[in-house]
């Protein structure tokens, strides 16, 4: 084998483990580090851990917080540990929720998990209007940004923000203290909404999925254009929306009758 070969290919094998290297400590890191932080625990470069970075993240292996820059497990990643978990598919088991709920508003609707990051969007059904399709499905936003996001805030599934948080739409709530209360509203009533907080002439709603220890696993949400919103209507759809997650929480194995006797 030429010299230039060889050299080549003792590259590119260094290349792989190296990456291979920075995806372990990605996935066994209890906080999701930073590139910084990566190069440090693998002793590299930060020029180089940020080049390996980018590769494993355009393959959906890992991806960033596009705040923070914060590197967590990518939905490549997410979706093989969901189907190898004994736990149901929960796209499977929530097609009848999202074609009725779909049916029945004519929004856009989706079923969404939260990683340690961002919310992505695991099905969608879209709206039976032009304006207003968008397809979410793949797509990664801010927790506070999203509907999806506030339920697991909400319901305790995830941490509480701390300090600023990123204006991402024009009614972005930012304070944390203000987002704390909208986090309480949103506990009580059994579903979130926004109105412009992601994007402009954006609203939406969503209930909380729960699996058989009531622990919230996903959401089922609504949305459309503000052109679209009259009043009544978030309130109207945020209890069919909490009505169609509590039926899916059911068929997973939630007991909500048991858990409040008890």
């Amino acid at each position: 084998m030429p010299a230039r070969t060889m050299t080549q290919t003792r590259t590119g094998t260094q290349s792989i483990d190296r990456a291979s290297q920075l995806l372990v400590h990605v996935v066994e890191e209890d906080d999701a580090p930073t590139v910084g932080e990566l190069a440090q625990l693998a002793g590299l470069p930060k020029s180089t851990t940020s080049r390996l970075v980018s590769a494993l993240e355009r393959q959906g292996l890992v991806q960033r917080d596009p705040g923070r820059g914060a590197i967590s497990p990518g939905p490549v990643l997410l979706r093989y540990a969901r189907r190898e978990t004994s736990a149901p598919d929960l796209v499977e088991l929530a097609t009848d929720a999202l074609d009725r709920l779909a049916r029945l508003s004519g929004e856009t609707v989706n079923l969404g998990v939260a990683t340690p990051t961002a919310v992505e969007m695991l099905d969608q059904r879209d709206s039976r209007h032009i304006v207003g399709s968008t397809n979410w499905v793949g797509q990664r936003v801010p927790h506070h940004g999203s509907v999806v996001g506030k339920i697991f805030l909400a319901e305790g599934a995830l941490p509480l923000p701390e300090g600023p948080l990123e204006p991402l739409g024009p009614r972005t709530i930012t304070d944390p203290a203000a987002l704390r209360r909208d986090l309480e509203r949103a506990h009580a009533r059994g579903y979130a909404t926004a109105v412009d907080e992601l994007e402009a002439g954006l609203w939406a709603v969503a209930a909380p999925v729960r699996d058989a220890g009531g622990t919230v696993v996903a959401a089922l949400s609504i949305s459309g254009p503000t052109v679209r919103l009259h009043d009544g209507l978030l309130d109207e759809l945020g209890s069919l929306v909490r009505d169609e997650a509590s039926i899916l929480s059911t068929r997973i194995g939630y007991d909500d009758a048991k858990r409040g006797a008890a």
